[in-house]
C-alpha cells in the first residue's frame, strides 16, 4: 500500500510508467494498492500534483495573493508519504471507536474470521468473530482536559496486528436552568477557546517539527484556555493525537469551498443582515459533491479522537448551501458530537448549536430559545504588532485600534469579556472562541507572535479571566 497523508489538490500516481491511482481534494489521506505495479529491484514512482486553487475544492484560507485574512497558498504533497506491507488476507483496514463512560465499542474493518482486542491497563483480552466488540473497563478513568487519560490497545488477527488508543468520555447537551448547556461526561463544560488556523512561520501548513503541535496546545493551556477551534483546515492526525494526549477540546471546522464575497459574506452580515435561506444558493454539482465527500471523509478520519467535541460545517456563509440537509447527513454519521451548521450567520432551521461572530463591538447575546447551544464562535481579534516578530513584507492586519503593550492588549481583551462574554453566560452561552492563538503572516491579532517567540498578553491576568469565566459558568 502506498499511503499519502494529503496532496493539494489533484493527484495522479504512476508506478513504472503505469497509471495506478488518482485522488481529488487537498486535505484527506488516501491509499493506493501498487502490488501489481512493482517489480523486483528498483521501481520508478511518479506523483503528478495539480493545484490551480480551484474554488470547487475545499481550499480554506489559501490565496495566490496573501493579504489580511488570506494566506500563502500550499501546493502538492504536504503530508507524509509511506509504503506499508499488509497481508493479502486478514489485514486490519480501519477502526471505529465509540466510547461511553463505562467502556467502548470497537468496530473492526477486516476480512479475518476473528480478531482479538487487548487492553493491557484494564487486563482485558477479548476475541470476537463479529465486526464490533464491546469492551467494558473496570474502574474506568474518564478523559477530560484536566486528566486526558488514554487507554492503549491492540487488535490482532492471524496475520496482522495494529496498535491504537481510546478514551472514555461523552459529549451531550441538556437543559439546565432554562438554557441548553454543553456536557462533558455528564457535567457542564464551558468552551473557553481560541481560534487555531494551523499555519506556521517555518513550514506554512506544517511546523518544522511535530513537537510544535504539543507546544501550541501547551501555549493555549498556559493562558487558561481549554479548547481550540480548528479553523477551515484539517491537520495531520499527529495534531489531533497531541490534543488527545495533552487534553484540549476541539471544535473542528470543515474546509470551506466556493467563491468568497467580502460584501455578501462579511460586510452586510456584520452590520445586521444575517437572515438568508441557503436553499437556492448557487453551487455547481461538482462543488457540491466535492464538499460533501470531503466533509464525510473528515468525519471518518477524525471520528476516533476524543478531543473533538463538535463539528462546524460552514463559516460566515462562505460557500454555504443546503445547510439543513448536510447537517442531517453528518449527524447520521456521527451522533456522538454536537454540530454547528453555520458559524457566524445565515443560520437555518436545524442544528445543535447557534454560533455568533461579534467583532468591533461588544453585545450581550440573547438566549437561543430553540433547544440549541449558544456559542460565541468568533470574537475579539485585537491587534498588537511586535516588531522583529512579524512578516515584514505584508501589511499589518487586525481588528480595532492597535495595542502597544502586554498590559494594553490584556486590558482590551478583559474589557470585552466583562462586557459581552460574562453577561452572556447568564443567557446560556456555552462557549466563546477568541481570535486567535497566534499571528498568521500579516495578521497580527494573535496572543502569540507568528514565530511563537513572544506571548503578547499577561499570563496572570489571562488565568484570572479563565477562572472568572468558569465560576460564572458554574464549572468547578
Amino acid at each position: 500500500m502506498l499511503n499519502f497523508g494529503a496532496v493539494d489538490q489533484i493527484c495522479e500516481i504512476s508506478v513504472n510508467g503505469r497509471p495506478c491511482g488518482r485522488h481529488e481534494g487537498g486535505y484527506l489521506p488516501f491509499s493506493v494498492d501498487i502490488t501489481s505495479y512493482i517489480l523486483p529491484g528498483s521501481n520508478d514512482l511518479e506523483v503528478l500534483a495539480t493545484d490551480e486553487l480551484s474554488t470547487d475544492f475545499p481550499y480554506g484560507k489559501q490565496s495566490k495573493d496573501p493579504h489580511g485574512m488570506w494566506y500563502t497558498q500550499c501546493s502538492g504533497i504536504w503530508q507524509t508519504v509511506w509504503l506499508e506491507a499488509v497481508p493479502e488476507a486478514g489485514a486490519v483496514r480501519s477502526l471505529r471507536i465509540t466510547p461511553d463512560l463505562q467502556g467502548v465499542s470497537i468496530e473492526v474493518d477486516t476480512d479475518a474470521a476473528s480478531f482479538t482486542v487487548t487492553v493491557p491497563e484494564a487486563g482485558i483480552s477479548v476475541t470476537s468473530r463479529e465486526k464490533t466488540v464491546r469492551i467494558d473497563v473496570p474502574s474506568p478513568r474518564l478523559w477530560s482536559p484536566e486528566e486526558p487519560h488514554l487507554y492503549d490497545f491492540t487488535v490482532e488477527t492471524a496475520t496482522d496486528r495494529v496498535e491504537s488508543c481510546f478514551a472514555l468520555r461523552t459529549v451531550t447537551t441538556d437543559d439546565i436552568d432554562g438554557h441548553r448547556r454543553l456536557l462533558l461526561n455528564g457535567k457542564s463544560v464551558f468552551l473557553h477557546a481560541l481560534l487555531d488556523q494551523g499555519y506556521f512561520h517555518d513550514g506554512l501548513f506544517l511546523p518544522r517539527e511535530p513537537e510544535e503541535y504539543d507546544r501550541d496546545i501547551k501555549r493555549a493551556k498556559s493562558l487558561g484556555f481549554n479548547a481550540l477551534r480548528k479553523h477551515v483546515k484539517i491537520e495531520p492526525e499527529a495534531y489531533y493525537h497531541a490534543c488527545d494526549s495533552l487534553g484540549i477540546l476541539v471544535l473542528q471546522d470543515m474546509v470551506s469551498s466556493g467563491e468568497y464575497s467580502f460584501v455578501r459574506d462579511t460586510l452586510l452580515p456584520t452590520v445586521g443582515f444575517k437572515r438568508k435561506s441557503d436553499k437556492k444558493a448557487p453551487v455547481s454539482q461538482r462543488r457540491r459533491e466535492l464538499f460533501v465527500s470531503q466533509a464525510l471523509g473528515s468525519v471518518r478520519m477524525l471520528y476516533n479522537h476524543p478531543s473533538i467535541v463538535g463539528w462546524t460545517i460552514f463559516n460566515e456563509g462562505w460557500g454555504q448551501f443546503d445547510c439543513d440537509e448536510i447537517y442531517e447527513l453528518l449527524k447520521s454519521h456521527d451522533p456522538t458530537r454536537f454540530i454547528l451548521p453555520a458559524s457566524g450567520w445565515f443560520e437555518q432551521s436545524k442544528g445543535d448549536a447557534r454560533g455568533e461572530h461579534v467583532y468591533f463591538r461588544s453585545k450581550v447575546l440573547r438566549p437561543t430559545n430553540n433547544g440549541k447551544l449558544l456559542l460565541l464562535s468568533e470574537c475579539g481579534g485585537f491587534s498588537r504588532r511586535v516588531e522583529g516578530h512579524v512578516s515584514a513584507d505584508l501589511k499589518n492586519y487586525g481588528y480595532g485600534a492597535k495595542q502597544d503593550s502586554e498590559a494594553a492588549l490584556t486590558a482590551k481583551i478583559r474589557a470585552m469579556y466583562d462586557k459581552m462574554v460574562l453577561p452572556s453566560i447568564k443567557n446560556g452561552l456555552s462557549g466563546c472562541v477568541y481570535t486567535q492563538l497566534y499571528d498568521v503572516e500579516g495578521e497580527t491579532n494573535g496572543l502569540y507572535t507568528y514565530d511563537r517567540e513572544v506571548c503578547k498578553v499577561e499570563r496572570g491576568a489571562m488565568l484570572k479571566l479563565a477562572s472568572d469565566i468558569m465560576s460564572a459558568a458554574g464549572v468547578s
